[in-house]
């Protein structure tokens, strides 16, 4: 087995961040599934673990920095790889202060609601205690010779127990109204059984998790909605799979928090193989959608959940506080030093954001609409939802010929008609159509960036991951297409089809509308406009030999694939003058033609 440390120190911070993503991973959708408070909206699972994700990330790019800066390359501190902690900073690595500075930083930008936030505030708990005296450690790249006391007292059994206290204190804190049965009486509990504890970190962790795992099993009897649906609460479940990887960081050794949802299930309703039940990795799961326990919020619910990042002074978030209290309820504001994350559920959006704005400046909003067509609700009659394809592809194509080109190719798409681009809405329908866990989002014109952006980053907030390809046109979007395999890692494929897409040159030809100014001098109206990579390039009268100009001056260039797609208005001939000039003139070069349809553009050309 792999030698585990025993003091934390900033690889010993990596390694549960890592452990604590995979833990998250792999109990997202039991989590989601007995998500039933505050909102039955079927997300904190999946809010949990992109909230861990961005702490994790953060982590990494501070190792990454000190690799870059020093050229010395530590151990990644994953449990995939293997890698060791051993008690002390290292050269070249970071101090434990940097550490849990960037993951508290990370979860406090990257919180993604209700339990997402208080997570982001305990870890910022911990933060608090476990670099207090660190400033400058190692500064100049943390040999252990070079680490002072400070660092070494913030790095044992005793500090973690302090870390933890101030954690459970400072989550209660920030939340306006704290209920128990919640994530906090489980932070609390774990904070008690920590203090309770002597030992090393090992034990300490241990200890905390069996805490958090006693009081997790008696919230059904605290909420009387957990105890109705026969489910302990998601948050805190969340929470003790956080514990359950920051005891294997110290021991080596799961504690096995997945068998705690079944257990409660069956205390609560006295028997196993309960109707609404079935299993996920051996865990009894409800289907609380299906048992519509609160169904979705009735007159008396908030209909939006608000959130957004702000940077304000103290002062002001402390009245934006008592004005958001007015305005709605799970409200909970994080952070500090100037920057805040805040969560609350609002009939009135618009005030809750206005809110934020005379307190400073908030950006990174998002509103969810908690309503009968969510997508986290049911299907027809309480059906349950039909079960989820693993990966999928989203594109905006600009003609029906290469709608069902994409179609075939398996992916869903999103007609944008000549003068008429979808609206951010339109894309983020088409991400629910797909039904997947995983999207890749191919916008293929540069002018949908903003719009892409925008419907990636609502998708996500429905627990969808997505990742977006900055396309910027049609033919790139084939290149990219061309090489996705659905059964690769999403990251590896991801990068693939990027590098497929950043691989092609795309070029168009119209005919202008209006005398204008270009790139290559002023067109009239009516003349045919050869343009590369978005800019003008050639001005000519004749189609097929503007064309035939502009692909010559993209192979020039050098290339291996020509792709063609013709519009309706594009010469019957154009296609064949075209393959026949490449194979006349440049050897080894393959060429394919599409018919697009009604695309705007009388020809679009892509070369790899």
């Amino acid at each position: 087995m792999p030698q585990v440390p025993q003091t934390l120190d900033a690889l010993a911070v990596r390694t549960w961040c890592g452990l604590a993503l995979e833990a998250l991973g792999r109990a997202r959708e039991e989590i989601d599934a007995i998500n039933v408070y505050p909102v039955a909206d079927g997300d904190t699972g999946t809010n949990l673990y992109l909230t861990v994700e961005s702490a994790a990330a953060a982590v990494e790019a501070v190792f990454a920095g000190y690799e870059t800066v020093t050229g010395v390359v530590g151990p990644t501190g994953s449990a995939a790889s293997g890698a060791v902690s051993t008690g002390v900073t290292g050269a070249g690595l970071p101090t434990l202060a940097d550490a849990v500075r960037a993951m508290a930083h990370g979860a406090l930008i990257g919180a993604r609601g209700n339990s997402g936030t208080i997570l982001a505030q305990l870890l910022r708990g911990m933060a608090q205690v476990l670099a207090a005296d660190g400033e400058g450690d190692g500064a100049a790249g943390g040999g252990t010779e070079g680490a002072t006391d400070g660092e070494t007292a913030h790095t044992d059994g005793q500090a973690l127990r302090l870390a933890l206290r101030q954690a459970a204190d400072s989550a209660r804190e920030a939340v306006a109204h704290p209920v128990e049965g919640t994530v906090l009486t489980v932070a609390t509990a774990a904070a008690e059984a920590a203090t309770g504890t002597e030992g090393d970190c090992g034990t300490v962790a241990c200890a905390a998790y069996e805490g958090a795992r006693a009081a997790l099993m008696a919230t059904p009897g605290q909420l009387a909605v957990l105890e109705r649906a026969g489910v302990v609460d998601a948050g805190g479940r969340g929470l003790l799979a956080v514990l359950a990887a920051l005891a294997e960081t110290f021991t080596g050794e799961s504690p096995g928090a997945g068998r705690v949802a079944g257990e409660v299930h069956t205390r609560v309703n006295g028997m196993d193989g309960v109707s609404g039940v079935d299993r996920v990795d051996g865990v009894d799961r409800v289907d609380v959608n299906g048992v519509c326990v609160d169904g979705p919020p009735g007159e008396d619910s908030p209909a939006f959940e608000v959130t957004y990042l702000l940077e304000a002074e103290d002062a002001a978030v402390a009245r934006l506080r008592a004005r958001l209290d007015r305005l709605g309820d799970s409200l909970v504001v994080v952070g500090g030093d100037g920057l805040w994350n805040v969560h609350v559920h609002a009939d009135d959006a618009g005030a809750a954001v206005e809110a934020g704005v005379e307190a400073g400046r908030p950006y990174r909003i998002r509103i969810t609409h908690f309503g009968l067509g969510d997508a986290h609700t049911a299907g027809a009659a309480g059906r349950p939802p039909r079960e989820r394809a693993q990966r999928a592809v989203v594109a905006v194509v600009p003609g029906e010929g290469l709608a069902g080109l994409y179609a075939e190719a398996g992916a869903t798409t999103v007609l944008a008609r000549p003068g008429e681009p979808p609206a951010s809405g339109e894309l983020v329908e088409a991400v629910r159509r797909a039904h997947a866990r995983e999207v890749v989002l191919l916008p293929n014109d540069a002018d949908l960036r903003h719009t892409a952006a925008a419907a990636a980053e609502q998708a996500r907030t429905e627990g969808v991951r997505v990742a977006l390809i900055p396309t910027r046109s049609a033919v790139q979007g084939i290149a990219a297409l061309a090489v996705h395999e659905p059964e690769r890692r999403f990251d590896e494929d991801v990068v693939a089809m990027t590098s497929a897409a950043g691989a092609t040159r795309y070029a168009e030809v119209a005919v202008a509308e209006r005398q204008s100014w270009t790139m290559a001098g002023i067109c009239q109206a009516g003349d045919v406009l050869g343009l590369i990579d978005g800019d003008v390039a050639v001005i000519g009268s004749d189609i097929t030999v503007t064309a035939e100009t502009v692909l010559d001056r993209m192979l020039a260039a050098g290339g291996e694939m020509v792709t063609l797609v013709l519009g309706d208005e594009a010469p019957g001939s154009i296609a064949a003058h075209l393959e026949a000039r490449v194979r006349e003139s440049y050897l080894a070069v393959d060429t394919v033609a599409y018919r697009g349809g009604r695309q705007g553009a009388l020809l679009l050309i892509g070369v790899e």
